[in-house]
């Protein structure tokens, strides 16, 4: 009889290295303090294999910046939907699950926003990037608020917008979840009875 062994889990691809380890420095440390080197230790590639996957940290940068997105989306629609099914509506389950976020291991504020005030230039890729997930966020935000309180209340998404945005600044400099609290207090008095 053939014994079997215990498979160890696949290493994830040197890209995927690449893109977990800049992502994880970037974030806790800000774009500008992350060496290409730093990123190769950590990752543990050669040079050559990072620059194989990257031409320049510009590109890194704005790599990092769409896994980010899809991580970030993903995390939002996976709390939403367990708000939901505890009884709340859909809006309610979006300011909730931004608590959830400000409560996360390791929060450190919105890397869109994070890398548009450090990058500085408004043409680099990365705030290209950053400016586009802002536009897409506005417009999720759009459809959460039209789905939980009809058209009526549309013309309310760029004020919940802005206090999203200021609950997500707030929240760094260390309201955290209360930020969210607020801001939610905050929408629910601009919405339609």
């Amino acid at each position: 009889m053939k014994k079997r062994t215990a498979r160890s889990p696949a290493r994830p691809s040197a890209r995927q290295r690449i893109l977990d380890t800049a992502d994880r420095l970037f974030y806790a440390e800000g774009l500008r303090a992350v060496g290409i080197d730093r990123i190769i230790a950590e990752a543990e590639v050669a040079k050559m294999t990072l620059y194989n996957h990257f031409k320049s940290k510009d590109e890194l940068i704005t790599a990092v910046l769409q896994q980010r997105e899809a991580d970030v989306v993903a995390l939002f629609e996976k709390n939403i939907d367990r708000h939901e099914r505890l009884g709340k509506d859909r809006l309610e389950a979006f300011f909730l699950a931004l608590r959830d976020w400000f409560r996360s291991r390791g929060y450190r504020g919105c890397s869109f926003i994070n890398a548009t005030v450090e990058l500085a230039d408004q043409t680099h890729p990365g705030s290209m990037f950053a400016q586009a997930h802002k536009r897409r966020f506005f417009d999720m935000v759009s459809q959460i608020v039209v789905e939980s309180r009809g058209e009526q209340a549309e013309r309310l998404v760029p004020a919940i917008c802005l206090i999203v945005e200021g609950a997500i600044i707030r929240s760094v400099m260390g309201d955290r979840a209360k930020a969210a609290d607020t801001a939610w207090e905050a929408v629910s008095r601009l919405l339609p009875k």
